[in-house]
């Protein structure tokens, strides 16, 4: 078994899928020879050629509604967009196309397409390079929304995802592309989407985190350890469709939760976990639910490290609700 960089995982996911498919294609800006700007796609077009790992010009709804047309024709595209924040001239054709062929159609056709793209802060990217929209796209029926946060993950979450008979949006947190390591199993091996991920038992309080938050809130958890607050991290993985009985269970182990994401908080997806919890199972609530969060400015470049949350902010989070 390999260790493996996150970012290594994906390319290994993406060979593990056009060796044994065919009909598997990877296109977007710059993946071709260049191999993507972060190189997740290094070597595809030389081991697959050019009809398979292909460049496209700088349209990103040209690149999508290109997918699309793939898709609902046999073949299981994979379309890069090089960053999430460039990914909003797609928004038209992942919404109101891909995400409603399924039904518009009566279930006739679907729309096994995987769109990939880094996400998020942490390498002082600045104002556009640096986003997380993941909430925009969990409003959307129809899509589903995959975040790994270890390279174990990575590369099975991705292969569920280009299986799945709908289109994915596979957002991959660029800021632990090369600094997490792990162990990654050679060959096909699949993640199932939907479910979550515990990454530190615990019976104190429950953390909820996704993407690159997962190792800042396993770092609070150590302090808190040394505090005498066990932290139960729980990582979401797919956003959408959500793991809702998991999230209960979850949430109802401690009685104390605080959720972490990098992106704004009004509106984020914290703001949906909460109500889960509120509707749900408010009465083994123990202490108000805590979210910690971006702040609800533009991503700044300079002050990048005061907006994303660090392992300070978290474990203020959690003493605040353990002390509640």
């Amino acid at each position: 078994m390999a260790t493996l960089t996150l970012i290594q995982a994906v390319n290994d996911a993406l060979k593990t899928a056009m060796r044994t498919d065919p009909n598997v294609l990877v296109f977007g800006e710059d993946v071709g020879p260049k191999g993507g700007v972060f190189l997740a796609t290094d070597g595809l077009t030389k081991e697959f050629g050019e009809k398979r790992c292909f460049d496209t010009p700088l349209s990103e709804d040209g690149i999508v509604g290109a997918a699309i047309g793939m898709a609902t024709n046999g073949l299981k595209p994979i379309a890069e967009i090089q960053f999430q924040d460039f990914i909003f001239p797609a928004f038209d054709q992942i919404v109101s196309e891909a995400a409603k062929l399924r039904y518009r159609s009566g279930g006739q056709y679907t729309c096994p397409l995987v769109i990939r793209t880094p996400y998020g802060g942490g390498i002082r990217g600045g104002l556009y390079h640096s986003q997380s929209g993941e909430a925009y796209f969990c409003h959307t029926p129809g899509l589903k929304v995959v975040i790994p946060s270890t390279p174990y993950d990575a590369k099975g979450l991705l292969l569920a995802s280009i299986d799945d008979p709908d289109p994915v949006l596979f957002l991959e947190p660029k800021a632990l592309y090369r600094s997490v390591k792990g162990e990654v199993p050679e060959g096909r091996y699949t993640v199932d989407l939907s479910t979550l991920r515990t990454a530190r038992e615990g019976t104190g309080v429950t953390v909820f985190c996704y993407g690159a938050m997962v190792p800042v809130c396993l770092r609070a958890a150590e302090q808190a350890a040394a505090k005498g607050i066990e932290c139960h991290v729980v990582d979401l993985r797919t956003l959408l469709p959500l793991d809702e009985e998991g999230v209960i269970d979850a949430a109802k182990r401690t009685g104390r939760v605080v959720v972490v994401h990098e992106a704004p908080r009004f509106c984020g997806f914290g703001g949906e976990i909460s109500a889960i919890l509120a509707e749900n199972c408010i009465e083994w609530m123990e202490a108000p639910i805590v979210r910690v969060t971006g702040f609800d400015t533009p991503f700044p470049n300079t002050l990048e490290h005061h907006y994303m949350p660090d392992d300070r902010r978290v474990l203020d989070a959690v003493e605040h609700v353990w002390n509640y």
